[in-house]
C-alpha cells in the first residue's frame, strides 16, 4: 500500500486512535511557537488539520499541503478559517507555493516518509523568505531504531504499517546545511507517559534561512 493511500485508510480514525506521538508533537509545536507571528505558513504535511487551526492562529495565511486526499477531506472539514488553502501535493516535488513567500515551513512527523532529506528541504529553502524558519518535528531516529514506525488498524482488524525511512540526526544537520539553511535549535521530547529512561520520543529543529 502506497504511504499516501495508506493515510487515507488511516483517517477515518487518525485522531481517535492514542498515539501519544501525535499529542506530543501538538504541544512541542504549540510550545515552540506560541507568541510568535507570521504572514505566511507553509504546513508541509497537514494530515487531518491537528496543527492547522493553531498555524492559522499565528499567521496571517496559511498553505497547508498533504499527499493524502482523505487527510485533506478531515482536515478541510476541520478547520475552516478564510485563513487557509488546502492543497494536494507530492511533498517531493514541486509545491504551488512561490519563491521567497513563506516565513514558516513546518514539518509534522511527515519526512520519516521521505526517503531522502534533501530535496526536500530544498524546496522549502526556495519557499522560504530570507531570514525565515523551518521547523522539523520527527519521530525521533532512536525511537526508530527500536523499530518504531507510524502504524495503524484498518477497517479489517489488520494492522498496516506506513513505509518509512531512518534518517539519523546528523542527516537533518547535513541535509540543511547542503541547501543553505543554518540550525538555530535542537531538542528532545518525552510524553509525560513515557517510561523513565526511555529514549526520546521526537526530536525537533529549528533552521534558518540567512536574511
Amino acid at each position: 500500500m502506497s504511504i499516501a493511500n495508506a493515510y487515507s485508510a488511516w483517517s477515518v480514525s487518525y485522531d481517535s486512535d492514542r498515539n501519544w506521538t501525535r499529542d506530543l508533537d501538538a504541544e512541542v509545536t504549540r510550545r515552540l511557537l506560541t507568541g510568535t507571528s507570521f504572514p505566511v505558513v507553509i504546513e508541509a504535511g497537514c494530515g487531518t488539520g491537528k496543527n492547522t487551526g493553531f498555524f492559522c492562529d499565528v499567521a496571517d495565511e496559511v498553505h497547508a499541503l498533504d499527499f493524502s486526499e482523505g487527510m485533506l477531506k478531515v482536515a478541510r472539514q476541520r478547520v475552516r478559517s478564510p485563513k487557509v488553502r488546502f492543497h494536494p501535493v507530492d511533498l517531493s516535488s514541486d509545491w504551488p507555493c512561490r519563491e521567497a513567500c513563506a516565513h514558516l515551513v513546518s514539518f509534522n512527523l511527515v519526512l520519516e516518509h521521505m526517503e531522502s532529506l534533501t530535496p526536500v528541504l530544498k524546496i522549502a529553502a526556495r519557499c522560504l523568505v530570507p531570514g525565515g524558519t523551518v521547523l522539523i518535528s520527527e519521530l525521533h531516529p532512536f525511537k526508530q531504531y527500536q523499530n518504531s514506525q507510524a502504524r495503524f488498524t484498518d477497517a479489517l482488524g489488520q494492522e498496516i504499517k506506513v513505509q518509512a525511512y531512518t534518517h539519523h540526526v546528523s542527516d537533518f544537520f547535513r541535509a540543511a546545511e547542503e541547501v543553505g539553511l543554518a540550525l538555530v535549535k535542537f531538542n528532545e521530547w518525552w510524553h509525560p507517559e513515557d517510561p523513565a529512561r526511555s529514549v526520546p520520543r521526537l526530536a525537533t529543529f529549528l533552521f534558518q534561512r540567512p536574511a
